[in-house]
């Protein structure tokens, strides 16, 4: 136990480092438990879809949803929660929505913004289309 000790205290920089990593992984995992919002996996979204009609928004931009969309998602740029021009999606406060984007980290951020704005079953699709096309699940350019 002294030979620990001994290692801490010559070592003090990197025992305040790893302090500081190990209590960010623990605050970010609580977070994340405690989170309203649920990151899901593509099969979990799949299963929203068709068996609770989950509502898809894709964040991206218009040029990136013509190349190709998961088949009745709904365009919904983040430029406009910046806005606050959600009127097309207000009927859907209570509905399970799911927020998709490329890689899962833009999609989080509207994920909060409608979180503030009063909707409760919100989902972030983990990895995005990204993770979305590797799975070789279908996409619609119409």
């Amino acid at each position: 136990m002294q030979e620990y000790l001994d290692f801490l205290q010559a070592n003090q920089w990197l025992t305040i480092a790893w302090l500081v990593i190990f209590g960010t992984l623990v605050f970010t995992s609580i977070k994340a438990g405690l989170s309203a919002i649920k990151k899901i996996t593509h099969q979990q979204a799949t299963l929203l879809m068709n068996r609770e009609n989950a509502v898809v928004i894709d964040v991206r931009g218009e040029s990136d949803f013509k190349q190709g969309h998961i088949l009745g998602s709904k365009l919904l740029p983040l430029s406009k929660f910046k806005n606050n021009d959600l009127a097309s999606i207000e009927k859907h406060k209570d509905s399970p929505i799911i927020v998709v984007c490329n890689s899962g980290m833009t999609s989080s951020q509207a994920c909060q913004m409608l979180q503030k704005l009063g909707f409760s079953n919100l989902h972030n699709l983990q990895g995005g289309l990204t993770e979305w096309r590797s799975a070789n699940l279908p996409l619609t350019k119409k």
